[in-house]
């Protein structure tokens, strides 16, 4: 199945599941190719193609479903039943062995990372920067997240109680940012 095919059924499922719970904004249910899977899809730009993937909150799958189908080891971290169930169904329908659900909190799957391996967390309208650094400045591992356009205050908020380096790369798909964050430290 080509990815075209895959972005078409994930967009069916998405439209299919919206109307039973609260997956994304009905607003944009209208405009899913812009507002959430190219925006998703802009940090393939970014991303080492030799890392995994570990998408936190991953709600309906953005942006782990759809770096699942450019090719990326991904796994989606989610804790509200409802929800692991639809990324469940788009993983088998869409056939994507290189996607895992986790069904659990963020925090106990990162306590039981083998750091031995490359990660990069990702997230989309999870937490704010400081509460991502909360569950994962222990491993050391590279960040790259969809921010909005406030990500200043919250980088400002983080900074009074983590050292970090970070990049700002303006989003193409809306006024928002993705931030990449290396070397956190707690102060």
């Amino acid at each position: 199945m080509e990815n075209k095919d895959k972005f078409e059924i994930y967009k069916n499922l998405l439209r299919e599941w919206s109307g039973r719970m609260n997956l994304v904004a009905p607003s944009t249910l209208s405009d899913i190719d812009n507002r959430h899977i190219a925006d998703s899809a802009q940090l393939a730009e970014y991303l080492p193609a030799d890392c995994d993937v570990i998408d936190l909150g991953s709600g309906a799958g953005f942006p782990g479903v759809v770096l699942a189908i450019l090719g990326w080891r991904v796994t989606c971290i989610e804790s509200i039943g409802k929800k692991v169930a639809f990324l469940t169904e788009v993983k088998n329908q869409l056939h994507l062995d290189n996607l895992t659900i986790y069904h659990g909190r963020v925090e106990n799957y990162v306590a039981g990372l083998d750091l031995s391996k490359k990660y990069i967390f990702t997230a989309r309208a999870f937490a704010p920067l400081v509460r991502i650094l909360d569950y994962v400045y222990k491993t050391r591992c590279e960040l790259f997240l969809l921010k909005g356009s406030h990500i200043k205050e919250e980088i400002n908020a983080a900074k009074r109680k983590y050292n970090f380096d970070f990049k700002l790369y303006p989003s193409k798909t809306g006024d928002g940012f993705i931030i990449n964050v290396k070397n956190h430290r707690y102060i």
